[in-house]
């Protein structure tokens, strides 16, 4: 009886989601179905979740809105955001305030400990120690640099042992506009006690001596990483090209953590 009650009302409400869409879609915006199986954040979520992973580090954090989406999607792990600049870092911490499992620092990674300029951006998320190339200002004029910054740097063989808890399974997060091998190279050791890696890639040069997509994958398949998601990012606004991803690996199995 249930079934069939059920079959009954399936040919009504399948086509929902179409007449929504095109409705919404007249306006400029889209309806789509949060699901794993065609949503790249939802797929993020359940990654995460069947992974086990217990503590994010997400450096490039910005104003924190990774670690909101985090949070608004369901993780309730503990998170350690690191953003160097001031004005984003004290929104930041405005976004962290009150959640005890969530921790900030105002601080960027890279290969070595000390000072750095950071170029700032006026857009502020495409802030970069790189020195940025014509086809990213093309591509987002509003991007462009408009003053430095003096910045403190970390190394992650510095910042691992001082966030993870014994038995933390941890996934690093990388959005460092072009900065992200120098990044994994000043992880050393601690590069093998990550579970997993989410890092924005370009895939033509955006920052002047950049790591691009092939070169990152690499480099983390030899250090025992492979990938399980592609998540588009930015694009050119004329041509449609693809020019980031954001890319999530794990740990082979059998490969340590």
């Amino acid at each position: 009886m249930n079934r069939r009650r059920d079959a009954k009302l399936t040919p009504v409400s399948a086509p929902l989601l179409p007449r929504l869409r095109r409705a919404v879609r007249r306006t400029g915006l889209d309806v789509v179905r949060f699901h794993r199986r065609s949503h790249p954040l939802a797929r993020r979520m359940q990654l995460l979740a069947d992974r086990r992973i217990d503590l994010v580090l997400d450096v490039g954090a910005n104003a924190g809105q990774y670690g909101q989406e985090l949070r608004l999607y369901g993780y309730r792990g503990r998170l350690v955001s690191y953003e160097p600049l001031s004005a984003p870092y004290r929104k930041l911490a405005r976004a962290a305030a009150g959640d005890p499992g969530w921790e900030t620092a105002q601080l960027a990674l890279g290969d070595a400990p000390g000072q750095a300029t950071l170029h700032v951006a006026g857009n502020s998320a495409s802030s970069s120690l790189l020195d940025m190339l014509p086809l990213h200002l093309e591509s987002a004029p509003e991007a462009a640099y408009v003053g430095t910054e003096e910045v403190r740097v970390s190394t992650l063989s510095e910042e691992l042992p001082r966030r993870r808890r014994p038995g933390e399974r941890v996934y690093l997060k990388l959005d460092a506009q072009g900065f992200e091998r120098r990044i994994l190279a000043g992880a050393g050791a601690a590069l093998q006690e990550l579970a997993g890696v989410q890092l924005e890639a370009s895939l033509t040069p955006l920052y002047a001596g950049e790591a691009l997509f092939p070169e990152l994958l690499a480099l983390l398949d030899r250090a025992g990483f492979e990938p399980w998601s592609i998540e588009p990012g930015h694009s050119h606004p004329a041509s449609g090209r693809l020019l980031q991803v954001d890319a999530i690996f794990f740990r082979r199995e059998g490969d340590g953590r």
